[in-house]
């Protein structure tokens, strides 16, 4: 979920996080959970065989005691333009893109 005042707010099982849109370091885009961000990510077996294509946005942002974070996204068909589109005006961060075929599949 987007919040105009405060960033993107998060909310899970574990609980909610907010990043502020003025924290935001980098954004990625592409078929590949991130590249760049420190994370373990587990990954199904079955995953790997899914023909599905993924569209993930990785977002690298400085904690409130200022560490480097990262949260990886998997944004459903038809939303990846719009959130990144927002989140970049909001940040002033530009998005990268994780390959040319990643950014013509989202800018055509």
């Amino acid at each position: 979920m987007i919040d105009q005042r405060v960033g993107l707010k998060f909310q899970s099982k574990k609980g909610t996080f907010d990043i502020p849109f003025d924290r935001v370091s980098s954004l990625e885009y592409g078929q590949k959970a991130g590249r760049r961000i420190g994370v373990a990510i587990m990954i199904n077996p079955l995953f790997l065989l899914s023909k599905k294509r993924k569209h993930f946005l990785t977002i690298g942002y400085k904690d409130s005691t200022n560490l480097q974070q990262g949260v990886v996204l998997e944004l459903a068909k038809g939303l990846p333009a719009k959130v990144i589109t927002i989140i970049e005006a909001r940040s002033g961060v530009k998005c990268e893109y994780e390959s040319e075929e990643a950014k013509k599949h989202l800018h055509g």
